[in-house]
């Protein structure tokens, strides 16, 4: 009732109560673009509203949220949802042709990405090697420097390629409105309407048509503009935005761990103080690689550790994807110890690059921890009981079958840490 009330206040005068579609066309033929909102007489208490465009009277089911909508799109009043339609009927009416012929020939296929049509920054371009210098015949010195260089350059480049990897990612495309004339970076044709004129991506900020975006290739390289967290950002997202083969968090916290607390009794087990792990947090948050975690800032390894398992649990994709995670799982239920790797090696393979990547790294890391197990008290078995649950969340809402998968869960990381050397 005050929903009903507060719409009705909205309308003011363009409300003509519970009239009949045969009185709206009536009404609504003396112009072009003309509209008004009626009650339905078969169903009271809903709404329509009558637009007049080519010389008819169209009628769309109003709705009321707090703002007006007949589609996607939510308006403030129903003078600018009527214009938006307007807008919108006269385009797929004058132009349906050239809008159906709109992504036959895109701009994206010739000139590729040009919302970030650049190097990463610190990329530099190779040197030109050439036989002769300053058109002299080179001596043999110059061929021996020139050979040292080109081993150089060439172990460099390996060595870049190495570090950042090529990771394919789907475009994060949200409903954008874009304020003033806008036009699709996929077809190069112009994005219409009042609000809600395409869509944008909010890792890299590629800016499209809503029907192009789905022509759009999993191309995006996300921008540091746009990916201003570290904690709970897509893995993927947050390794191509700094350049780097794994979340720099997970290599910050295993170094540090690694150079000061393999010994440390019940690491990983033993939590350290949840205010000091949220400073931790909050500095890869805001200082990303440049964060220090160093003792002299953290003085209990436990709060490094801490902050590295809040990590995972954090991400919103599970380091071990839901996609994956039934494979993983079989693999536990299995009781031949064979089949078992088979299948683990075949779950691995569901695995994005960046999430395989990531979990090769941190196996290999819980690998050495378990060879300190004298000191720290932590076997495979221990550790899987700890990540397990970190690295691996169960797709169903059902919560006894979750809880049923605990188990497995730990004999999942339990399994690829004992076999870290033969899967990886």
């Amino acid at each position: 009732c005050e929903v009903n009330m507060c719409f009705k206040n909205s309308l003011s005068l363009r409300f003509h109560g519970m009239i009949s579609r045969e009185e709206a066309d009536q009404l609504l033929s003396v112009a072009e673009g003309s509209y008004l909102i009626r009650e339905s007489q078969r169903q009271p208490g809903t709404y329509t509203l009558a637009l007049r465009f080519g010389s008819q009277t169209r009628n769309f089911r109003l709705y009321y949220d707090g703002k007006h909508f007949v589609g996607e799109k939510r308006f403030e009043s129903i003078h600018d949802l009527v214009t938006d339609g307007l807008i919108t009927l006269y385009i797929e009416t004058k132009a349906a042709e050239y809008i159906a012929k709109m992504t036959i020939n895109p701009i994206y296929e010739h000139i590729g990405y040009t919302t970030l049509n650049r190097e990463p920054a610190h990329k530099k371009h190779m040197p030109t090697l050439r036989d002769e210098h300053d058109g002299k015949e080179s001596t043999g010195e110059d061929e021996v420097a020139e050979k040292r260089l080109t081993s150089l350059v060439r172990r460099a480049t390996l060595k870049e390629n190495e570090h950042i990897p090529k990771y394919e990612k789907i475009h994060n495309f949200k409903v954008h409105t874009f304020r003033g004339p806008h036009w699709c970076e996929y077809c190069a044709n112009f994005m219409w309407g009042l609000i809600a004129q395409g869509v944008k991506c909010a890792d890299c900020g590629l800016n499209v048509h809503k029907q192009c975006s789905k022509m759009v290739p999993n191309d995006c390289k996300p921008d540091l503009k746009h990916v201003k967290k570290v904690y709970s950002c897509d893995l993927t997202t947050l390794v191509k935005a700094h350049f780097t083969k794994r979340p720099m968090v997970v290599d910050m916290c295993i170094r540090e761990i690694e150079s000061r607390g393999l010994n440390s009794e019940g690491l990983y087990r033993v939590s350290g103080f949840s205010d000091l792990i949220e400073d931790v947090k909050m500095a890869f948050d805001r200082d990303g690689e440049k964060a220090d975690i160093s003792v002299n800032m953290y003085e209990d390894i436990n709060i490094i550790t801490g902050a590295l398992k809040l990590y995972f649990r954090d991400l919103p994709i599970p380091l071990i994807t839901y996609d994956a995670y039934p494979k993983f799982i079989e693999s536990a239920k299995t009781a031949d110890p064979d089949e078992q790797l088979e299948i683990l090696h075949e779950a691995l393979k569901l695995l994005p690059p960046a999430h395989c990547e990531t979990l090769r790294y941190l196996m290999a890391h819980l690998k050495r921890v378990t060879l300190h197990e004298k000191e720290n008290l932590m076997s495979a078995e221990n550790l899987g009981i700890v990540f397990g649950p970190t690295l691996m969340r169960a797709p169903e809402l059902d919560a006894m079958a979750a809880l049923n998968d605990i188990r497995y869960q730990r004999l999942v990381v339990e399994m690829l840490i004992k076999n870290e050397d033969i899967l990886f």
